[in-house]
Protein backbone atom coordinates (compact mmCIF):
# COMPACT_ATOMS: atom_id res chain seq x y z
CA UNK A 1 0.00 0.00 0.00
CA UNK A 2 3.02 2.68 0.78
CA UNK A 3 4.33 1.92 -2.43
CA UNK A 4 0.76 2.70 -4.25
CA UNK A 5 0.91 6.29 -2.67
CA UNK A 6 3.77 7.57 -3.87
CA UNK A 7 2.61 6.41 -7.55
CA UNK A 8 -0.96 8.05 -7.56
CA UNK A 9 0.35 11.35 -6.23
CA UNK A 10 2.63 10.89 -9.40
CA UNK A 11 0.02 9.84 -11.69
CA UNK A 12 -2.14 13.00 -10.45
CA UNK A 13 0.81 15.06 -11.03
CA UNK A 14 -0.21 14.05 -14.92
CA UNK A 15 -3.42 15.64 -14.65
CA UNK A 16 -2.26 18.66 -15.86
CA UNK A 17 0.22 17.58 -18.76
CA UNK A 18 -3.16 15.38 -19.60
CA UNK A 19 -5.52 19.08 -19.55
CA UNK A 20 -2.20 20.70 -21.35
CA UNK A 21 -2.88 17.88 -24.36
CA UNK A 22 -6.19 18.28 -24.72
CA UNK A 23 -6.89 14.81 -23.43
CA UNK A 24 -10.08 16.07 -20.97
CA UNK A 25 -13.76 16.56 -21.78
CA UNK A 26 -17.04 16.19 -20.18
CA UNK A 27 -16.94 12.33 -18.42
CA UNK A 28 -20.08 10.99 -20.17
CA UNK A 29 -18.31 12.22 -23.13
CA UNK A 30 -15.09 10.42 -22.55
CA UNK A 31 -16.72 7.15 -21.21
CA UNK A 32 -18.46 6.93 -24.20
CA UNK A 33 -15.40 7.24 -26.44
CA UNK A 34 -14.04 4.60 -24.64
CA UNK A 35 -16.88 2.12 -24.75
CA UNK A 36 -17.72 2.87 -28.40
CA UNK A 37 -14.47 2.90 -29.73
CA UNK A 38 -12.39 0.60 -27.66
CA UNK A 39 -14.79 -1.44 -25.93
CA UNK A 40 -13.72 -0.58 -22.27
CA UNK A 41 -15.34 -0.55 -19.51
CA UNK A 42 -14.82 0.23 -15.60
CA UNK A 43 -12.36 -2.14 -14.11
CA UNK A 44 -11.10 -0.46 -11.10
CA UNK A 45 -11.77 3.25 -9.37
CA UNK A 46 -10.25 4.91 -6.23
CA UNK A 47 -10.52 7.99 -4.52
CA UNK A 48 -7.28 10.61 -4.86
CA UNK A 49 -6.44 13.97 -3.66
CA UNK A 50 -8.34 16.57 -3.94
CA UNK A 51 -11.53 14.61 -4.55
CA UNK A 52 -10.11 13.54 -8.04
CA UNK A 53 -11.30 10.05 -9.14
CA UNK A 54 -9.01 7.60 -10.52
CA UNK A 55 -10.35 5.11 -12.75
CA UNK A 56 -8.96 2.32 -14.92
CA UNK A 57 -11.23 0.82 -18.01
CA UNK A 58 -10.17 -2.07 -20.37
CA UNK A 59 -11.17 -4.29 -22.81
CA UNK A 60 -11.52 -7.91 -21.41
CA UNK A 61 -11.40 -9.08 -25.35
CA UNK A 62 -8.79 -6.55 -26.65
CA UNK A 63 -6.63 -6.27 -23.41
CA UNK A 64 -6.70 -2.48 -24.28
CA UNK A 65 -7.18 -0.52 -21.30
CA UNK A 66 -7.00 3.08 -20.33
CA UNK A 67 -6.51 5.34 -17.33
CA UNK A 68 -8.51 7.85 -16.42
CA UNK A 69 -8.64 11.12 -13.81
CA UNK A 70 -12.40 12.95 -12.98
CA UNK A 71 -11.92 16.43 -11.43
CA UNK A 72 -14.73 17.74 -9.17
CA UNK A 73 -15.74 19.62 -11.37
CA UNK A 74 -16.48 16.65 -13.71
CA UNK A 75 -14.25 17.15 -16.45
CA UNK A 76 -12.07 13.40 -17.25
CA UNK A 77 -8.95 13.23 -18.36
CA UNK A 78 -7.05 10.71 -20.30
CA UNK A 79 -3.46 9.95 -18.28
CA UNK A 80 -2.38 6.45 -19.52
CA UNK A 81 -3.10 3.77 -22.34
CA UNK A 82 -1.90 0.70 -23.47
CA UNK A 83 -2.83 -3.16 -24.21
CA UNK A 84 -2.37 -6.60 -22.48
CA UNK A 85 -4.87 -5.71 -19.44
CA UNK A 86 -4.79 -8.68 -17.28
CA UNK A 87 -7.31 -8.59 -14.55
CA UNK A 88 -5.56 -9.85 -10.94
CA UNK A 89 -7.20 -11.44 -8.28
CA UNK A 90 -3.51 -12.02 -6.17
CA UNK A 91 -4.23 -12.60 -2.10
CA UNK A 92 -2.79 -9.50 -0.15
CA UNK A 93 0.91 -10.21 1.41
CA UNK A 94 0.52 -11.46 5.32
CA UNK A 95 0.97 -8.87 8.08
CA UNK A 96 4.47 -8.20 8.83
CA UNK A 97 5.97 -9.73 5.51
CA UNK A 98 7.41 -8.04 2.54
CA UNK A 99 5.40 -8.10 -0.97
Amino acid sequence: MTRLIPALAALLALTTAATAQQNCGPRAAVIAHLTENFGESRQSIGLGQEGRVVEVFASVETGSWTITITLPDGTTCLVASGDSFESLAEAPAPSGTAS
